[in-house]
């Protein structure tokens, strides 16, 4: 790929295109009045996308080989194009600087933006507009099923969110699952989340097919060596690295999930095995948050595997739900109470992430297989997410933007609109109940019923005080200790605070001084790292 295009039209031009990293579609709202004659598509590579948050190697290398093999696609289409790289000389390191740059040369009489999947990205973009003058025609993001202001519509004046409403109503509208008269879901209900929380067993997954890989070609391999060089302080590593960067493969990593891994999908979507990072799941939120996938061309894959009898309806509706539920909820939420929803700490949860969350050196079995997964490949599935990485920070009682700060630097497919309400609304709670409805808060018994973890672990998950205590279900049991009056008003916690309140005065003052000193010794060693 040359260090520059050299676009066709010459200074005054029309619309200065800008696309980002994660608007990689030829499709997407700001291309569709394209004229290659009198516009140009701008798209930069710089530094701070990579440090705002200390983002591990293999996020970078997804972004930047993703971003590269989309402008080698359109200078192949002699799509007029400025693309500037991490490397190249001069490069500001900064979008708006790199922007006003291109202004500079360019002098457009419009800029043209499909809405940013970032908030602090979109004020920096319109910051740099009202600076140089040049009016912004920031556009819808096609990529969903709903918009924006149709969600706010359906928020206002609702005191709770709740996923399971809006999904049914995008069911209805879009026609997903249906019977034929188009209101009635198919197989009588909506939601079939309760058949799709199975565990292994004792005897683990059987006959996994490992999910599609990618060879790195002669792009991605430069990104690696690039990655590799300028950021070799970062978190994580590259050898693993396998992800889709094109939207053909990306196409045959949907297929390859739905030809076999979907079946299982739902029976299994909870389950955990040590050693074992893919499972049955389908590992496309990378591709989808690139837009290198339509949130609709899956669901259509995965509702005609139903029909055609290759996939139970369990399984379907549950990674249904998960693309045309949650991922719209999330997105509605972020977009609806930013920028201050970034703040929010109900909780008031103030200690520092552990250090071992960047180097997987702890001596829980679950959390050290889970981080270790997640350095080496950028993934983990959401339950490893949700019930051990996030569980525990939840009930160390850490700070909800530090938690943040680490999902959105680790993993592949972070983009700020759908990881900063999962973490600090659904994992966190750090929003004190608008996107989920309790705490999701579990001792270690969780962990081992629904994976092998503990099997190999020092710790036992029945015990909560003693040397041989799982911090797990310590941190349970002082969580809501510490928290009892406030979840006393949440009627989905009644059964745990039941359990509690058996415990006896001394046994809650035991837990508590084990709490009290676990946390200082996390602590100490955050300090001493």
């Amino acid at each position: 790929m040359p260090t520059h295009s050299k676009p066709r039209p010459r200074a005054p031009i029309r619309h200065l295109v800008i696309v980002l990293g994660d608007q990689l579609d030829e499709k997407s709202s700001a291309l569709t009045d394209f004229d290659p004659a009198q516009d140009v598509v701008w798209m930069a590579e710089v530094a701070q996308e990579s440090t705002h948050v200390w983002s591990a190697k293999q996020r970078i290398a997804v972004f930047l080989s993703a971003m590269r093999h989309f402008a080698k696609q359109l200078t192949a289409k002699h799509i007029p194009l400025d693309y500037l790289r991490l490397d190249d000389a001069p490069n500001p390191g900064t979008l708006a600087a790199a922007l006003g740059q291109a202004i500079d040369q360019w002098q457009p009489k419009k800029l043209v933006l499909t809405m940013p999947g970032d908030w602090r990205v979109l004020q920096s973009l319109r910051q740099v507009a009202s600076d140089t003058g040049v009016p912004l025609d920031l556009r819808d993001d096609t990529h969903f099923y709903s918009t924006v202001p149709e969600f706010s519509a359906y928020a206002n004046g609702r005191k709770q969110l709740r996923l399971e409403f809006w999904y049914r109503a995008l069911r209805v509208k879009h026609r997903v699952l249906l019977e034929d008269d188009q209101r009635t879901p198919l197989g009588g209900q909506w939601n079939f989340d309760a058949d799709n929380r199975k565990s292994f067993g004792k005897t683990g997954p059987q006959t996994l097919k490992p999910p599609l890989r990618f060879a790195s070609d002669a792009i991605t391999t430069e990104v690696l060596a690039l990655v590799n060089t300028q950021f070799a302080s970062h978190p994580g590593q590259l050898a693993s690295f396998g992800w889709p960067v094109t939207r053909a493969q990306a196409l045959l990593a949907l297929k390859d999930f739905v030809d076999h891994r979907l079946p299982l999908f739902g029976t299994y979507e909870d389950a955990m095995w040590a050693g074992e990072a893919w499972l049955y799941h389908s590992q496309l939120s990378c591709a989808l948050n690139l837009k290198l996938l339509n949130p609709r061309e899956v669901v259509q894959a995965a509702e005609q595997a139903y029909r055609q009898g290759h996939a139970p309806l369990a399984a379907v509706e549950g990674f249904v739900r998960q693309i045309l539920g949650w991922r719209e909820y999330v997105r509605g939420i972020y977009w609806t109470q930013m920028p201050d929803y970034l703040e929010r700490n109900a909780l008031n949860a103030h200690a520092e992430l552990p250090a071992f969350y960047w180097t997987g050196n702890t001596d829980m079995a679950c959390l050290k297989d889970a981080l270790t997964q997640t350095l080496e490949h950028g993934y983990a599935h959401h339950i490893q997410r949700l019930m051990v990485t996030g569980l525990y920070a939840l009930l160390l009682g850490v700070k909800p933007q530090a938690v943040h700060q680490w999902y959105l630097s680790v993993y592949v497919d972070a983009v700020e609109w759908v990881e900063l309400p999962n973490v600090l609304g659904m994992s966190q709670f750090g929003d004190g109940g608008l996107m989920a409805s309790k705490p999701y808060v579990a001792s270690g018994k969780y962990i081992q019923r629904m994976g092998n973890y503990c099997k190999g672990c020092r710790y036992d998950p029945a015990q909560s005080t003693g040397a041989a205590a799982c911090p797990y279900t310590t941190l349970y049991w002082d969580f809501l200790i510490r928290h009892e009056t406030r979840l006393k008003k949440n009627p989905r916690m009644a059964m745990q605070l039941k359990n509690l309140a058996r415990l006896s005065g001394p046994a809650r003052e035991a837990i508590r001084a084990q709490a009290l000193a676990y946390a200082q010794f996390i602590s100490h060693d955050h300090a001493q790292l």
